[in-house]
């Protein structure tokens, strides 16, 4: 989401928008996991380790990506949709399962492997 709002000239900032970034690789292992498992009906939730506003996440992507000087919109997030967002009802405060992956540390390792792709000698 991050990756394709920054494409745009101005950054849309939704306000009251957090979010808790969870890792694929560790979805996909929990996923996995559970398969392989006896049923056990409802699970706990999968959350990141952090919850975020939309700023916090998209300031050292826009970093990295040196587009850091792009200008913030605030935006309000109309309606139902809205009041939910404000309210927290999109996140998991409490009795998840937790992953560890950062934000931050899925960002650096994008990165790096980035950098190792660009400096790759083409055959």
């Amino acid at each position: 989401m991050i990756e394709k709002m920054a494409k745009l000239p101005v950054l849309p900032v939704p306000g009251g928008l957090r979010l808790q970034p969870v890792d694929s690789r560790e979805v996909a292992a929990r996923l996995a996991e559970l398969t392989l498992a006896a049923p056990a009906g409802r699970v706990p939730d999968m959350t990141g380790p952090e919850v975020h506003d939309l700023a916090a996440l998209a300031r050292p992507y826009l970093t990295l990506h040196a587009r850091h000087r792009r200008p913030h919109l605030p935006v309000r997030i109309p309606g139902k949709a809205g009041r939910a967002y404000r309210a927290a009802a999109n996140l998991t405060l409490e009795g998840a399962r937790t992953g560890r992956r950062t934000w931050e540390e899925f960002l650096t390792e994008r990165t790096e492997r980035r950098t190792v792709t660009a400096a790759a000698p083409r055959a």
